[in-house]
């Protein structure tokens, strides 16, 4: 995991914009997100069964998470690395990928060893830079 320095810390924001307004840009609201918390996703890099994310952590101050107008603060984002097999499941995962209950294998490694830090680091703050010039302040 790589932390990126940024402005974006602190910043506030209506939830519901920035959701539509980002989905245009690619990024996706996480699935580990709870009433109180979330985060929004992008893939920056994907090759075979790997994948480096920019992950914008964000924190409810107002309102659910579910809700539109909810207000939200950003955290401190970062980049993570996943990486998959993309081989066949040789263990009881199949049986359940086989009778449709199970359509995705566990990542090898959700905090894969990432190359070349300053690069990412880089394109990670210039995404977030984008980010940044899109939120309108409440």
């Amino acid at each position: 995991m790589l932390k990126l320095q940024t402005n974006i810390e602190g910043k506030k924001a209506c939830f519901g914009q920035m959701r539509d307004h980002l989905q245009g840009l690619g990024y996706v609201l996480g699935g580990g997100w709870d009433y109180d918390r979330g985060n929004f996703d992008s893939i920056l890099w994907r090759e075979g069964g790997e994948t480096i994310y920019l992950r914008i952590p964000f924190l409810v101050y107002k309102g659910m998470l579910d809700e539109y107008n909810t207000l939200v603060e950003f955290q401190t984002p970062y980049i993570i690395k996943h990486v998959v097999n993309t081989g066949l499941d040789r263990d009881e995962g199949a049986l359940l990928s086989a009778t449709g209950l199970s359509q995705f294998q566990e990542p090898l490694d959700t905090d894969g060893y990432i190359r070349d830090k300053n690069k990412w680091e880089e394109i990670g703050q210039q995404a977030v830079q984008q980010v940044i010039q899109n939120i309108v302040h409440v």
